[in-house]
């Protein structure tokens, strides 16, 4: 353990200090004030004389006589099923009152790069419990499929949502139950009072006792963010690919990680990139949202759910523009729908799922699942389209089949879409639910679906049941 009294400069959450040999990239520091007070910090950037370190729990209080002592290790997480329904901070300490955590194992938070060859091809279903994203957007195992949304909109209650109620279907094709499911669920740059609504849910539904939960607030140090999803990633990689659990990994809000990224390019004065981001910042996602994924011969997964926030509701913005580089799919929360009561307010026409076809159909989901996916997303496209032109010439002007088009979307809006956030459909209520809203139109305007397919399931008598439901 080497120790110094040789810092220079203070600069918003950095510190840097002089050296006499080589110090490790990513590192581990203690710094020790002279009042007896010890932080933490890891090396950011480092040459033969000259080191920054980012101080974890902020630099205030820290003077250039303090002490900084380099343990010779990167930052590593103690991980243990026993984490299961455990509540920790940022930084990865319990804040649930709880005993302390006696670790298994301590594994290094970057974590190792899945060999693309060891992976396995994501197609085996996640039901989410919410049929916008499980019958038009469905997500897979091993999967990343972020949420884009905006300040002010339910994107936290979705998560909670999600949280809840994701499963996954028994493998019937091997007669067994398969794996166990867990959440691992990382708040950054959350309120006070969100971090209350969130632990309010876990703690009442039950949830909490599959999940781990990292939280870190609005004011905790914004340094602390760039480490609480590694952290969580850390542990779902241990669960999914040492103790065989499925994990779904929600990260919210991402956008308060890039803010964070930000910063701390700021202090070191670097040439920024677009819009004031970090020039590494695609880089920089890529290596938190590649960690999903499933290994060839490992029973376990990791699946993503990232939650962003875009600034000024603006999908060109650097961080959904990056993240949509990345991940395989976005599901967008939408403000007109949520001013509408839709609940939850998902746009399913810009969202998307690039691994749904290899995720449905036969297996665990159903045959007709594809099929009703796309005249859905068909049909609603064109309704969308003629309410455009209703504003025009008004709804009387319109053939009998266009105004079956306006009913459908009116349908599908306040039938399929919206269902409350404490609903859970399983997939064949969501199908069955879907062939009720198609039932609509006539049955020459179901062109993307088998004969077969509408001869078992179209209803004759339409959709009037809906509403009397």
């Amino acid at each position: 353990m080497k120790e110094y009294q040789t810092i220079n400069e203070i600069s918003g959450p950095l510190v840097f200090a002089e050296v006499d040999e080589p110090i490790g990239y990513d590192e581990i520091v203690e710094i020790e004030t002279p009042r007896g007070e010890t932080r933490r910090g890891q090396i950011l950037e480092t040459s033969d004389d000259l080191v920054a370190i980012q101080v974890f729990e902020g630099t205030e209080g820290i003077g250039l006589d303090a002490s900084v002592r380099f343990l010779g290790e990167t930052m590593k997480m103690p991980v243990t099923e026993d984490l299961l329904g455990r509540v920790l901070d940022g930084s990865g300490n319990p804040i649930d009152g709880g005993p302390d955590i006696v670790p298994d194992d301590r594994v290094d938070i970057v974590g190792e790069a899945i060999n693309p060859y060891a992976r396995e091809y994501p197609e085996e279903f996640i039901q989410t419990g919410v049929s916008a994203i499980d019958g038009m957007n469905t997500l897979v195992r091993g999967q990343k499929l972020p949420l884009f949304s905006a300040s002010g909109l339910p994107h936290n209650e979705l998560a909670l949502q999600i949280a809840r109620q994701a499963t996954v279907p028994e493998e019937e094709e091997d007669g067994g139950e398969g794996s166990e499911f867990a959440v691992v669920f990382a708040a950054m740059g959350i309120t006070a009072e969100e971090a209350n609504e969130f632990m309010d849910d876990f703690e009442r539904t039950g949830a909490l006792e599959r999940a781990v939960v990292f939280m870190n607030l609005a004011d905790d140090p914004a340094v602390e963010r760039t480490v609480t999803p590694r952290l969580a990633l850390t542990t779902a990689e241990y669960l999914a690919f040492e103790k065989d659990y499925h994990v779904l990994v929600i990260l919210t809000d991402m956008t308060n990680y890039c803010e964070a990224l930000r910063e701390i390019g700021a202090a070191r004065e670097e040439v920024p990139g677009r819009r004031g981001y970090p020039g590494y910042m695609y880089t920089d996602l890529a290596e938190l949202y590649e960690r999903a994924g499933r290994i060839d011969g490992s029973d376990g997964s990791v699946t993503q759910i990232p939650i962003l926030t875009m600034p000024g509701d603006d999908d060109t913005h650097p961080i959904p523009d990056l993240t949509g580089y990345i991940t395989e799919g976005q599901i967008y929360i939408d403000r007109d729908l949520e001013s509408q009561g839709v609940e939850p307010p998902i746009y399913v026409l810009p969202s998307l799922s690039r691994l749904m076809d290899d995720g449905i159909g036969e297996g665990l989901t159903r045959e007709d699942h594809g099929d009703v996916a796309d005249q859905l997303y068909a049909a609603y496209a064109e309704g969308e389209d003629l309410r455009d032109l209703v504003n025009i010439v008004g709804r009387e002007a319109l053939s009998e089949r266009d105004n079956k088009y306006l009913d459908f979307a009116d349908q599908f809006e306040e039938e399929f879409v919206e269902q409350g956030f404490n609903t859970d459909r399983d997939i064949d209520e969501t199908l069955e639910l879907g062939w009720d809203l198609l039932s609509i139109l006539p049955k020459d305007e179901l062109i993307r679906i088998d004969e077969e397919l509408i001869e078992e399931h179209y209803r004759e008598e339409g959709a009037a049941h809906i509403s009397a439901d």
